[in-house]
């Protein structure tokens, strides 16, 4: 499918799925509550787990996010790239997240999604698996898996198959909170510390 059918399926209220650096996701306009429940229902996602917005740039999320100093930081580092950073909320236009006052934010590194995302502006994601399954890293996988259930597949190729790490940038001492391929040791030798707890099985994307 081509990137205009894929903006259109977005701007229509549709669910797509979409290639990234890491694995494959689900995509929706943040912003349209009905699709946001249409990616919960397609993943079997337990409410609980908010869901990540991918941007094509920190500009387009630094009116919704605070990125503190380090989350700065660690952006101007690693994005784009495979790093998803929790930052306080700074406002409340889009559907997610659902309950709290965090969200997850991501700039992807594929020249695809970034295209896409500079066309449609940031999109509400979550790895395009169900629930508890191992995530696609190709399309193919997508379309078997969950194909019939979202309006289109945007095939770009192979995925690393790897989801993002995962740093929560809302305490005082950031923590590392999914290992992915960004290690825990070179955030936090960007940020100048030397330790962090990781929790296994938060599931973002």
């Amino acid at each position: 499918m081509s990137l205009d059918a894929a903006v259109r399926a977005i701007k229509a209220g549709g669910v797509i799925a979409i290639p990234t650096d890491t694995v494959y996701g689900l995509a929706c306009d943040p912003a349209n509550a009905a699709a946001v429940s249409r990616i919960y229902a397609i993943k079997r996602r337990p409410d609980r787990l908010e869901l990540t917005i991918l941007a094509a740039s920190a500009a387009d999320i630094e009116e919704d996010v605070d990125l503190n100093p380090a989350a700065q930081t660690l952006a101007a580092a690693c994005w784009p790239g495979p790093l998803s950073i929790i930052c306080a909320l700074r406002s409340r236009r889009w559907a997610v997240p659902r309950d709290g006052t965090t969200l997850s934010v991501r700039v992807p590194d594929h020249p695809i999604t970034l295209e896409l995302l500079r066309r449609t502006g940031p999109l509400a994601t979550t790895s395009a698996n169900r629930h508890g399954e191992p995530p696609a890293d190709t399309a193919a996988g997508v379309a078997a898996a969950i194909g019939k259930e979202v309006n289109l597949v945007l095939d770009g190729g192979p995925s690393a198959g790897l989801a993002s790490t995962i740093i929560d940038c809302t305490t005082t001492t950031p923590r590392v909170l999914r290992d992915g391929p960004i290690s825990a040791t070179a955030l936090l030798s960007l940020l100048g510390g030397s330790s962090a707890t990781t929790t296994e099985g938060l599931e973002r994307k």
